[in-house]
């Protein structure tokens, strides 16, 4: 294994009670607290004591299946603002969708977030995923994949927009001479574009960062080119180092066509650690873990993944021929193709594929010591698979403290994670610099010599032509 010039980055994903389906059953499962501050206060300072780069919020629009499975969650802006009172380096990031929002509430909400955390906010940008989305926001039918990230792209632009209309020294509160702000240096933006339009000034001053960390999460075609555009941190699902890598080299790859550096993108795929001291050990936990699920919740969970009814197949048989399940769906994507690459490549009958997808959500699961689960993680960071992982415990919170306490050490010891934090933003966790006015509307123009949307800005906000990415490339150190 080759060395690399810098060290891992690591997300604490935190999902329900844990990211397995049926870890809420387990006996140590905090399903209790999902609804209590001082469960997610907890994770949060143990993710602290790891020196996480940061703690990942997941969010969904819907609620379905409270019978049988861990349902509804926190608002995870408003939670995150809480958890910044009792942490104080530790990353703090949220899912938030462009389908369901308007860009200027998106905008405040996370301007605020980084004020109120001095300079830890990520957004997670999604564009949500089913018609039952759709339904609790008046709408007949969720948008078109492809539509979704046209709109996407659009959204982000107004939103960045906005958090450049105050300008960096805005702020002056000069009491004696009765000045509040500098009128100068706080402009309106006027966007009109074919899906969202604003016009005037946000009103929370440009965030501490910049611009709030952008993550995204897609890995279909669309999903790239978005991610190429504006994502400097993609979570991505891959199941083996050769997909990891051709992933890796593909997003990368086209960094430039937009102008940007490697080094403004960190790819952190998911994680899923059942570990022990011992293979016994880890053995054991996997096999309690896939007994807590029920059998008959696998033919129906991948019937409706693949739009197909499998009521009639054997489960222990394997995946019989089906249409094309990825053109069909209008949910996400990669993921489906990801299962119909699990199913094929490794043979994996109806109940071993259930169970990978219900363990993990089609993210790796790993089974495994302590030192083998550091040697996989050092293996695909050392052979450029990713940047870092985004950990996700199959049951919480003990799982979390479990890979803190034992696993984080060797990776320190290894010289291949931070031993204390030297930076106080998740930007500076991160390695990313702190973005200057019109960051991603210049590079756009660069490298296209248009905007990168629809929209035009009447106010000078993005404006088209050599000025504006002057005034971008001159702001960008700021």
């Amino acid at each position: 294994m080759g060395k690399r010039n810098e060290q891992l980055h690591l997300g604490a994903f935190i999902y329900y009670s844990g990211h397995h389906h049926f870890g809420w059953r387990h006996p140590e499962s905090g399903a209790e607290g999902l609804f209590d501050f001082k469960f997610y206060k907890k994770l949060a300072q143990t993710a602290e004591r790891g020196k996480f780069d940061m703690m990942f919020l997941a969010d969904l629009l819907y609620v379905r299946g409270v019978e049988d499975s861990a349902s509804g969650m926190l608002e995870p802006v408003q939670l995150l603002a809480a958890l910044s009172t009792v942490t104080e380096k530790l990353g703090l990031t949220a899912t938030v969708s462009t389908t369901y929002n308007e860009p200027y509430n998106v905008a405040r909400k996370f301007a605020s977030l980084d004020h109120i955390s001095e300079g830890r906010a990520g957004w997670n940008i999604v564009t949500s995923q089913q018609d039952v989305e759709a339904f609790n926001y008046g709408r007949d039918k969720h948008p078109e994949h492809g539509l979704r990230y046209e709109m996407a792209r659009e959204f982000v632009e107004v939103v960045t927009r906005l958090w450049d209309t105050w300008e960096d020294q805005a702020l002056v509160i000069d009491r004696e001479a009765g000045v509040f702000a500098d009128g100068s240096k706080v402009k309106e933006t006027e966007y009109k574009g074919q899906w969202y339009s604003t016009k005037g000034a946000l009103n929370v001053p440009r965030p501490p960062q910049g611009y709030p960390v952008l993550i995204q999460a897609g890995s279909s075609g669309p999903g790239q080119d978005f991610a190429a555009a504006f994502g400097e941190v993609i979570f991505t699902a891959q199941q083996s180092l050769e997909s990891a890598q051709a992933f890796y080299s593909s997003v990368k790859g086209k960094l430039a066509s937009y102008g940007r550096p490697q080094g403004s993108m960190k790819i952190m795929p998911g994680l899923s650690p059942v570990i022990g001291a011992t293979e016994e050990e880890a053995q054991r936990k996997y096999k309690e873990l896939q007994a807590l699920i029920p059998p008959s919740m696998i033919v129906g969970m991948l019937s409706a993944l693949l739009n197909f009814d499998l009521s009639g197949y054997p489960v222990d048989g394997q995946l019989p021929d089906i249409p094309d399940p990825v053109e069909a769906t209008n949910g996400m994507k990669s993921r489906v193709q990801l299962i119909m690459d699990m199913a094929r490549n490794e043979q994996l009958s109806l109940q071993e594929l259930g169970g990978r997808l219900l363990g993990a959500r089609g993210h790796m699961q790993f089974v495994g010591t302590y030192e083998q689960l550091a040697d996989f993680m050092q293996l695909w960071f050392e052979e450029y698979g990713c940047d870092g992982f985004n950990i996700m415990p199959p049951v919480l919170p003990g799982n979390l403290d479990e890979f803190v306490d034992h696993v984080v050490p060797i990776l320190q010891q290894r010289g291949l994670f931070r031993s204390e934090y030297t930076g106080g933003t998740l930007r500076e966790h991160l390695g990313l610099e702190r973005l200057g006015l019109r960051h991603f509307q210049a590079s756009h123009e660069r490298a296209h010599g248009v905007i990168g949307a629809a929209g035009t800005d009447t106010a000078g906000n993005g404006a088209v032509g050599q000025e504006a990415v002057g005034a971008a490339e001159a702001g960008s150190a700021g």
